[in-house]
């Protein structure tokens, strides 16, 4: 394992260090204070989520078009571990997933608290479509005050870092989990 410097964090330096990061230590070094990230990567995510006050699940859900189903046990390995850790954080889900799964996750875990946010990516242009978001949604339910309050300084962190002025727009997660799944097949036709 090399140790890297890599001088600069804009488009070109960040994508640089996080792809060399995947097999080598890379520190990214920058003279502007406000692009300086603290970030670290981490095989324990006990240790991980212990402390998290957020913790975002950008776990893989495959489609199974066989089954016709998304394969969401990663997310509930995520989540388990969650509650098992730290069950006063706030899981913010960014996975795609059926329409009501996150009101089912309330149900089948009633001490978790749950936000579904969905993010509208294209392929090529990841990066860009977090710096440039169209929209920021944050799904909650249920009339917990802190649950509605971390739902407003969750989209506050996104908007913080979003370098345009995106709308934001707070909804239950099953209209939230929606709009995601129609963004997608909207994405897919123009294809």
């Amino acid at each position: 394992m090399m140790k890297i410097a890599v001088a600069g964090t804009g488009y070109v330096g960040m994508s640089i260090a996080t792809l060399l990061s995947q097999h080598h230590r890379v520190i990214a070094v920058d003279v502007v204070r406000e692009k300086v990230l603290d970030l670290t990567a981490t095989l324990d995510g006990a240790a991980a989520y212990a402390q998290a006050h957020f913790v975002v699940i950008a776990a893989p859900t495959n489609y199974d078009p066989v089954k016709n189903f998304f394969d969401t046990s990663h997310v509930e390995e995520v989540i388990e571990l969650v509650l098992k850790v730290n069950p006063e954080a706030v899981m913010v889900i960014k996975s795609t997933v059926p329409v009501g799964y996150t009101k089912s996750l309330q149900a089948r875990y009633p001490s978790g608290k749950f936000l579904f946010s969905p993010e509208f990516l294209r392929e090529s242009k990841a990066l860009y479509d977090n710096l440039y978001p169209s929209r920021i949604i944050v799904g909650f339910d249920g009339g917990e005050e802190s649950l509605a309050e971390s739902a407003q300084i969750f989209a506050s962190l996104l908007k913080e870092a979003a370098l345009n002025e995106p709308e934001v727009l707070f909804m239950g997660t099953t209209e939230a989990e929606a709009v995601k799944l129609f963004a997608n097949t909207y994405l897919a036709l123009r294809v």
